[in-house]
C-alpha cells in the first residue's frame, strides 16, 4: 500500500489580530492533537521560510504523513482532528487542501 501526504495551505484572516499567534498556536494543536490518531507518520507545521515569496497569499502549512488511504480517511472524522479543523476555520480566510499518494 502507498502512503498520503495530505497538504493543507492557510491563509489566516487578515483582520485578524496577533496572526502570528494564531498561527503558533495552530501549530501547538497540531503537534498535541494530530500525533494521537492511528495511521498519522508525521506531522509538520509552520510558516513559509521561503525566499521565493511564491506562497500565493498563504501565511501557514501543514503537512500530515498517512500510511494510506484509509487512515486518511479515518483522519477527518476523527475527534483528535476537530481541535486542529476548528482553530483553522476559525481564524482563516482561505484554505486550500491537496492530497497525493506515493
Amino acid at each position: 500500500m502507498a502512503g498520503v501526504t495530505h497538504v493543507v495551505l492557510v491563509q489566516w484572516d487578515a483582520g485578524r489580530d496577533g496572526i502570528g499567534e494564531h498561527a503558533a498556536r495552530a501549530d501547538d494543536l497540531c503537534r498535541e492533537h494530530l500525533p494521537r490518531i492511528d495511521g498519522v507518520e508525521s506531522v509538520h507545521s509552520g510558516p513559509s521560510i521561503s525566499t521565493e515569496g511564491k506562497e500565493g497569499g498563504f501565511d501557514w502549512m501543514l503537512t500530515v504523513r498517512f500510511r494510506d488511504r484509509e487512515a486518511l480517511a479515518g483522519y477527518l472524522p476523527h475527534p483528535e482532528h476537530r481541535p486542529v479543523a476548528d482553530h483553522i476555520g476559525a481564524g482563516s480566510s482561505s484554505v486550500v487542501v491537496f492530497d497525493v499518494e506515493d
